[in-house]
């Protein structure tokens, strides 16, 4: 069996100049991941992080499901490589370096554990409409220590965390919808192009103004308002001197489509 079926890939392709579309690859595995599936991904993330011509990026799955979870001997096994979990660059759960881009998911189908988790790390999430997901690890006498516990409340508050985080029970997308870890329900088979979709909308603004919203937003939930607000005035003298608002301004009169490059 080849390295590419026996452990998987995650690709990597830009989409009209400025959108990542970071796409992992083992379906014929239900996408369960392997050591090399979560150091190629954070490269891939470090990659889109890095690039000042990326705005936005997309993160998708081959196949049927997102992904069953861990391919369990591979991290815990008597085999195992222990730096398997240790990534470098930009952690894909959010647990270390954060990107500071937009990421948009797409998931469909068996969504179990670490593909929550990876969603959760992520801003918005696309839900193909037969998306089964379950954070399952109290049934196997484990916890989840990707990221579930730390951003499911956030996500979904505190009530609908504890019912299915306490119960480890399997919800589909619509109940994902309701209590906001899905953005959009979609028909199956449409969940990537909608996410890419949404990528370009969000990659049409000015890249400087989005990265700068989205990392206040953070500063909100981690330290509070206070500090968020504490930091308006930076933020706006930053943007205040871009080329991005000069463009956004310009475009404004011109009355034409802005050309931001996130200068």
């Amino acid at each position: 069996m080849s390295e590419r079926h026996e452990h998987g890939e995650v690709t990597f392709e830009v989409i009209d100049d400025h959108v990542a579309l970071i796409t992992v690859d083992r379906s014929e595995k239900r996408n369960g991941f392997t050591p090399k599936m979560l150091h190629e991904l954070a490269a891939a993330m470090t990659r889109l992080d890095e690039d000042p011509s990326l705005f936005c990026g997309v993160l998708a799955f081959t196949g049927a499901d997102t992904t069953a979870g861990l391919d369990m001997p591979m991290f815990f096994g008597p085999d195992a490589d222990p730096r398997a979990l240790r990534t470098e660059g930009v952690d894909p759960l959010g647990l270390g370096r954060r990107l500071t881009k937009p990421q948009i998911t797409a998931v469909q189908g068996i969504t179990y554990t670490i593909g929550i988790e990876l969603a959760l790390a992520g801003d918005i999430v696309v839900a193909a409409d037969d998306t089964r997901f379950c954070q399952l690890e109290p049934k196997r006498g484990i916890m989840a220590v990707g990221g579930a516990t730390l951003r499911f409340a956030t996500r979904g508050g505190w009530g609908n965390a504890m019912y299915h985080l306490l119960r480890a029970d399997e919800f589909g997308a619509d109940e994902a919808h309701r209590i906001g870890l899905a953005q959009e329900v979609v028909p199956t088979g449409t969940q990537i192009d909608r996410a890419i979709e949404l990528a370009l909308e969000v990659a049409a603004n000015a890249p400087l103004a989005i990265m700068a919203t989205k990392a206040n937003a953070r500063v909100a939930l981690d330290h509070g308002e206070a500090a968020a607000i504490a930091e308006f005035p930076a933020i706006v003298a930053a943007l205040e001197a871009s080329d991005d608002l000069a463009e956004g301004i310009a475009s404004f009169l011109e009355r034409r489509p802005a050309r931001f490059e996130g200068r």
